[in-house]
């Protein structure tokens, strides 16, 4: 009898990042599903990528991933961590999730901000640079330091930004001042959404509060389990006590996807 596949997850990453990102994280999935962990368009070219990377959009994105699941045997879970949690929802909303785990996920298109903090970083970008669609966008030690890696020791929050890479404008702006994005690339129809959604962010995070995520909780009505992981901040997939909110995602995978079995039996 030939030997059944396991159900494949794509785990993707965030803004700045990789798939290096989900080196750690990725392991008590590893045991129990095919985990593939793509690398976004132009996020493998180094410190100074090409100039049209700036104007690489969410869509762009998108597109690569959805090429991706499509050539899978079967539709995958998706792990999504900040920017690659809004790119979930996306492709979850094309019928290609089986299940989302979204961490600290950015929220679509339409989604109101919840705190001053989120406002004014959308202002400062747009302000401090006009339009800034088409540019490419650097990472900031300062900014990376107080709200993303902030729950990380000295030497390893050192280690980790060495591994960050610019990201596109385009994607940024889209994400970021979505009011003036005419086209919605970040728009995702929760009707669309059928599959359950786990949405885990910590208590800390000023980048994807808390009290954003919850609103994009809401708009799944009832098919989306929201979680506010007390001590954490934005690096879910990398901070201390990352194992606790893998182990979480693991075992609510189990029930979820259990569930989803029987009622379709």
């Amino acid at each position: 009898m030939a030997k059944r596949s396991r159900t494949p997850m794509v785990m993707i990453h965030g803004a700045f990042c990789g798939a290096w990102s989900f080196d750690d994280f990725r392991q008590p999935f590893d045991a129990q599903y095919t985990v593939h962990t793509p690398t976004l368009r132009m996020h493998d070219c180094g410190r100074n990528p090409p100039r049209e990377f700036g104007k690489v959009s969410l869509l762009d994105y998108a597109a690569d991933l959805e090429k991706l699941i499509r050539e899978l045997d079967e539709v995958p879970i998706l792990v999504g961590h900040s920017m690659g949690g809004l790119l979930a929802q996306m492709l979850a909303a094309k019928g290609l999730a089986k299940a989302l785990v979204l961490l600290a996920p950015s929220a679509p298109w339409g989604t109101l901000p919840s705190t001053i903090f989120e406002i004014a970083s959308a202002q400062t970008l747009l302000f401090s640079g006009g339009d800034y669609r088409g540019t490419i966008i650097p990472p900031s030690y300062q900014i990376a330091s107080a709200h993303s890696l902030d729950r990380l020791d000295e030497a390893t929050r050192s280690a980790v930004y060495d591994k960050f890479v610019p990201e596109s404008g385009q994607a940024t702006f889209e994400i970021m001042n979505w009011s003036f994005d005419f086209r919605r690339a970040g728009h995702v129809r929760a009707s669309d959404v059928k599959c359950p959604v786990l949405c885990l962010v910590g208590s800390g995070d000023k980048i994807n509060p808390p009290s954003t995520v919850s609103r994009i909780a809401s708009r799944y009505h009832g098919r989306a389990k929201f979680e506010e992981i007390k001590g954490h901040s934005h690096w879910l997939i990398g901070e201390p006590g990352w194992e606790k909110i893998a182990a979480r995602a693991c075992t609510w995978l189990d029930t979820a996807l259990a569930e989803e079995k029987a009622r379709s039996a």
